[in-house]
């Protein structure tokens, strides 16, 4: 899906970002080192996939007994002029308690709050590979998935002949190790190591 940038100024900041958020809009927004993004909500297939993926890590973190949940809406501050909202996110709720922003804004400010972001690659497949990845690192979450149901992705990301590719990065001694799954691998999570399910059985919902 295509991004637009909407505001014509050099740079607003975070909470600039926040003021300026529309209410009940048919879109959503990130904000990309102090520049407005409009991000499509997700349509189709990309939809499909997000709810499906989210049901089932829901019912994984169900039957384990772990205290998360996946908000409806959520906005990571990744710093002073850049917020993304995962297409999936999971929150540990012990943590909430220390986020100054949550009950009030769903704004996370907190890497220990977030055990798992999830984005489903779309046509700018470097935001996903190369700009959010870097993000996601450099503030420190643990688990972060890119799902390429397309295989879309750049051939030095998912490699060559380009194909379906669901790629796992957890955070080590502050970088980032990739491991990538296809067809019927099972996918690896640290996070959710019970989690039942192979790369098919996600891509299926895509299909």
């Amino acid at each position: 899906m295509f991004m637009i940038a909407i505001i014509d100024r050099t740079s607003i900041s975070f909470d600039e970002f926040i003021d300026w958020y529309p209410e009940n809009s048919e879109n959503r927004y990130e904000l990309r080192r102090g520049v407005v993004i409009e991000m499509p909500k997700p349509r189709g297939q990309h939809s499909r996939l997000a709810g499906d993926l989210a049901y089932d890590l829901g019912t994984a973190f169900r039957q384990a007994n772990q205290p998360y949940f996946i908000p409806k809406e959520c906005i990571i501050k990744i710093s002073e002029n850049t917020g993304y909202e995962p297409d999936i996110i999971v929150l540990d709720e012990r943590s909430l308690v220390n986020e100054p922003r949550w009950q009030r804004e769903s704004i996370i400010t907190l890497n220990q709050s977030i055990k798992l972001a999830v984005e489903v690659v779309s046509t700018n497949w470097r935001d996903d590979y190369l700009v959010k990845l870097g993000d996601y690192e450099a503030f420190g979450i643990s688990e972060y998935w890119v799902v390429d149901y397309l295989g879309i992705g750049g051939r030095r990301y998912i490699g060559s002949p380009k194909q379906p590719t669901f790629t796992v990065c957890n955070l080590v001694e502050g970088e980032y190790e990739l491991k990538q799954f296809r067809g019927n691998d099972r996918i690896v999570s640290s996070t959710f190591p019970e989690l039942p399910l192979t790369v098919s059985q996600i891509f299926k919902s895509g299909a």
